[in-house]
């Protein structure tokens, strides 16, 4: 099945690391119980399945070098777009269904990640 898209087989929530920043914004070391995330809507859709919500890591969505966690209801369908830095998916719960334009779609059950290069579709 070739889609051209990021679907979740079930409610997933997977971590998003943007270019090269891994440390916290003040370069200390830190940690952060799941617990104590704080998830908020992000205005992103399919239009079908719900909305992504998302808790900062570090850094800011919206801006810059950062880490985020993405729940993404199940089902959800993310169209072809591009990211404007490198971009890592890791899959923490669930299942993501990812494919390259063109070619067959990949299942990534828990553990699973993917990588995208900056400024590419996919």
């Amino acid at each position: 099945m070739n889609t051209n898209y990021l679907k979740l087989a079930g409610i997933a929530v997977f971590s998003v690391l943007s270019i090269s920043a891994f440390a916290a914004d003040n370069g200390q070391s830190s940690n952060t119980p799941v617990t104590q995330l704080h998830y908020g809507a992000t205005g992103v859709s399919d239009g079908v399945h719900g909305e992504l919500n998302a808790a900062p890591a570090y850094g800011d969505l919206t801006h810059g070098p950062h880490g985020t966690f993405i729940k993404m209801p199940a089902g959800f369908v993310s169209p072809v777009h591009t990211h404007t830095e490198d971009y890592w998916g890791v899959v923490i719960s669930g299942v993501a269904v990812n494919g390259k334009p063109g070619s067959a779609d990949v299942q990534l059950p828990v553990g699973s990640y993917w990588f995208q290069k900056g400024a590419r579709r996919t």
